[in-house]
C-alpha cells in the first residue's frame, strides 16, 4: 500500500468538518439536532429531499478499505438528490454488499434494520432519463424493468458492462479513489446472497436485515459508514452519449 500523504490526512479532516457542518445545517430547521434513528424510519421527512451540490463526493469506509465516489447532479438530478441524502443522513452505515459478482458488479443499499427496510419499501423515485454507459467504475441505481422503481440500492460496475446500456440506466457517478477496494470484495456467494432487484429474491434481507445476512452469508463485506467528502474542484468526465 502507498503511504498516506499529509494531503490525504488534510482531506480526511476537511471531510469530517464538511459532514458536521452539513448535518448541522440540515437539522437547523427542525428545532435542533434530529435523531438519526427517527429520520431513518421517516422517509417522508423533508430532510430527505434536499438538493445535492452540482458535483459532490462520498467516502465509503469498508472492512476492506475506503473508496470515494464522484457524483454529478446534472446527469441524473432525481437520483443524485436521493443518493446525496441517503449518504448525508447515514442510511448506508453498517450495511452489507449483498450482491458481488466478480468482474461484473457490486451492489448495496438494503438496510441492516428490518424496520428501516419496511419504511423505505415503497419510497421509489421517478426515473431520470437514461444517461451514460456502464463502463468499469461507474454507478447507477438498481431498478426493475418497470418504470419508476429506483429506491435505495446502488450498483457499481466492476468491469466493462456496456452490454447493459440497452437498459435505461442513468449513470451519474464514478469511483475516483479505491477501485482496488471494490475489486477485493468477497464474491463467493454470487447471486445467492440476495441477487438484484428484478430477480425478486431479496425478501429475506428486507425482513431480516443484517442479522439474516450475517447468519447465512457471514463473509459478505461491510460498509462501516458513508459520509460526504470535502468538496474538491470538479474534473470533467463523461460516461458516453
Amino acid at each position: 500500500m502507498k503511504p498516506v500523504s499529509r494531503d490525504t490526512h488534510r482531506h480526511h479532516r476537511l471531510g469530517a468538518t464538511f459532514l458536521v457542518l452539513t448535518i448541522a445545517a440540515g437539522c437547523s430547521g427542525n428545532g435542533g439536532r434530529s435523531d438519526r434513528a427517527t429520520l431513518l424510519l421517516d422517509p417522508s421527512n423533508p430532510e430527505w429531499t434536499r438538493p445535492s451540490p452540482p458535483v459532490w463526493h462520498a467516502r465509503f469506509e469498508t472492512n476492506k478499505g475506503d473508496f470515494v465516489l464522484e457524483l454529478v447532479r446534472d446527469q441524473a438530478p432525481i437520483g443524485a438528490d436521493r443518493f446525496y441524502n441517503l449518504v448525508r443522513l447515514g442510511y448506508y452505515d453498517d450495511t452489507r454488499f449483498h450482491r458481488v459478482s466478480d468482474g461484473y458488479i457490486a451492489q448495496f443499499g438494503l438496510h441492516g434494520d428490518p424496520r428501516v427496510n419496511a419504511a423505505w419499501l415503497n419510497r421509489q423515485i421517478p426515473d431520470d432519463p437514461a444517461h451514460g454507459s456502464n463502463v468499469r467504475g461507474t454507478l447507477a441505481f438498481a431498478m426493475s424493468p418497470e418504470p419508476n422503481t429506483r429506491n435505495t440500492q446502488i450498483y457499481i460496475n466492476l468491469g466493462d458492462n456496456t452490454r447493459n446500456d440497452v437498459e435505461p440506466f442513468a449513470i451519474f457517478g464514478r469511483v475516483v479513489e479505491g477501485m482496488e477496494v471494490l475489486d477485493r470484495l468477497y464474491s463467493g456467494y454470487g447471486e445467492e446472497s440476495g441477487s438484484g432487484v428484478r430477480q425478486g429474491r431479496q425478501g429475506p434481507i428486507v425482513e431480516g436485515g443484517n442479522e439474516y445476512l450475517d447468519r447465512n452469508f457471514p463473509l459478505l463485506d461491510r460498509i462501516i459508514r458513508a459520509t460526504l467528502a470535502a468538496p474538491e474542484p470538479a474534473q470533467p468526465w463523461a460516461t458516453g452519449p
